[in-house]
């Protein structure tokens, strides 16, 4: 079993002697508690939630619509914790058992393709194995491999193929070889139908590459992991990746916060995300929630890069049944590249990351480009939303004042069982359901006229957030009329309607 430290990238992490396997995992009576307990967020044991403080069980509730006292949709695996023969079952080296169970428990294992990526001196970036053998992998040595990556020792990389999602591991080494000039990089990678599965297989490929590296050739293990975790492609597949299951059309970021959104990354992803944008996470909201396609640039290393296109999606999630079904969904790119560039060209939302500077020209394809904290937009209409309003400084100083909260009971109560990306959803959802909670109301009511003094209530300004109110129910299609105060006549009572 592994357990890993807050810091976004998987690269530290901490073996777990093999006799606490056991304790760890969650006993049917555990999970009967709800999400307080739910195990294995971001790899961190199970074992730190056997208490249930009110903070956890208010949220537990808040996100699966039950109360407090409901026992958890999700039933565990319950049976003997004693087995003594799984302990010596863990067939794929850093790959827990404990971690293969709750695969197990939560969904089935949907892995389409596994695969190996090089970098040949003479031929660039190549596939250099593959199972199935059939599979169409066009371009995942791109996706794999970010551009750039010659220039760090390790990475890992979160991509689209067609529908599929994709996780690889890369790791650059040197070597005495003239003809591999000095280093010898690799990628190990997968496909799934679904990225909230992918960061289980996370330890197992950071070590496999390593592996293909020191013992190029030896697919062995990845060859058992393949049996083991294959998927069932649908019919008329012949193993090529050309159609989705039905499943993996589930919208998974708009619905309301499912538990595997809870680990689908490690700990530390989101308040890696608040620290390093700060206050621009209102404007990033904003886009977000306007359903714009949003560009993250930065250099390798790109792994918690990917962390921050997740986080950007988080931003847009709403909870309230039938809300945003005719809008765009907001679909996770993760890392792109220029053989992406003609698949973009269709999006209408969209969040991804980039290595390659020549996005940046590439106007077309996208409405919002961050480079670094730089949040910026081409759009003439658009660029009022990058200036700040009161309204936006106050939510942030809430939700930077319930996070130190948090984290003060953590560190004086010694409450581990609260998270901070249950915080960082719950607030950014909470927010967002009040918007339209209240629009709903007023698009229902007889003279469907919104006031100041409801924006306000919304906690939007009703000056600043004008534009972006004008957009969101444009894009929503909500038929509102907006009342605002008076800018020349402060003291008026009854407002302007635009």
């Amino acid at each position: 079993m592994v357990e890993q430290s807050d810091r976004a990238p998987l690269l530290d992490w901490e073996e777990i002697p093999p006799a606490e396997l056991a304790s760890s995992v969650p006993s049917a009576e555990t999970l009967q508690s709800g999400l307080s307990n739910y195990p294995a967020q971001g790899g961190v044991g199970a074992d730190k939630s056997q208490s249930t403080s009110p903070a956890r069980t208010h949220i537990a509730a808040a996100v699966l619509g039950e109360s407090a006292d409901s026992p958890s949709k999700h039933g565990g695996p319950g049976g003997d914790d004693s087995a003594t023969d799984e302990e010596g079952d863990c067939t794929f080296h850093g790959l827990s058992v404990r971690d293969r169970r709750i695969a197990e428990w939560e969904e089935k294992d949907q892995i389409v393709a596994v695969f190996v990526v090089t970098f040949d001196t003479r031929s660039g970036n190549m596939i250099e194995w593959c199972l199935p053998e059939d599979v169409n992998l066009e371009g995942v040595e791109f996706k794999s491999m970010a551009s750039g990556s010659h220039r760090i020792s390790s990475d890992f990389i979160y991509f689209r193929k067609g529908c599929y999602f994709g996780l690889a591991c890369f790791a650059n080494m040197p070597v005495e070889s003239e003809l591999e000039r000095g280093a010898r990089m690799k990628s190990v990678g997968i496909l799934s139908t679904s990225y909230t599965l992918l960061y289980r297989y996370m330890h197992f490929l950071e070590n496999q590459v390593r592996h293909q590296l020191q013992c190029p050739g030896q697919y062995s293990p990845l060859e058992a992991f393949y049996e083991d975790k294959k998927a069932i492609l649908p019919p008329g597949g012949n193993g090529m990746v050309t159609a989705c299951p039905s499943s993996a059309l589930v919208p998974i970021v708009n619905r309301c916060m499912h538990p595997e959104m809870k680990i689908t990354h490690p700990a530390g992803c989101m308040s890696q995300f608040i620290r390093f944008f700060g206050e621009q996470i209102m404007v990033l909201w904003k886009f977000a929630l306007l359903r714009k396609r949003i560009l993250i640039f930065s250099p390798p290393p790109v792994g918690v890069v990917c962390y921050r296109v997740y986080c950007c999606c988080c931003l847009a999630n709403v909870s309230i049944p039938g809300m945003g079904v005719s809008v765009p969904e907001l679909r996770p790119f993760f890392y792109i590249n220029v053989a992406d560039i003609t698949a973009l060209e269709t999006e209408l939302s969209y969040v991804a990351c980039t290595t390659e500077k020549i996005f940046e020209e590439k106007k077309e394809l996208y409405d919002v480009y961050i480079d670094n904290q730089n949040v910026k937009t081409h759009r003439e209409s658009l660029q009022p939303l990058l200036r700040l309003n009161s309204a936006d400084r106050e939510k942030y100083r809430k939700l930077c004042e319930q996070r130190q909260l948090l984290l003060y009971s953590q560190e004086v109560d010694g409450d581990c069982t609260s998270s901070e990306e249950d915080l960082f959803i719950l607030f950014f959802m909470e927010q967002n359901n009040r918007i339209f909670q209240t629009l709903s109301e007023v698009a229902a009511s007889a003279d469907s006229t919104l006031t100041a003094e409801q924006v306000r209530a919304m906690g939007l300004d009703p000056q600043g957030d004008r534009g972006f109110l004008v957009d969101l129910l444009e894009v929503y299609g909500i038929d509102v009329m907006l009342v605002i105060d008076n800018p020349c006549c402060p003291q008026c009572c009854h407002g302007e309607l635009l």
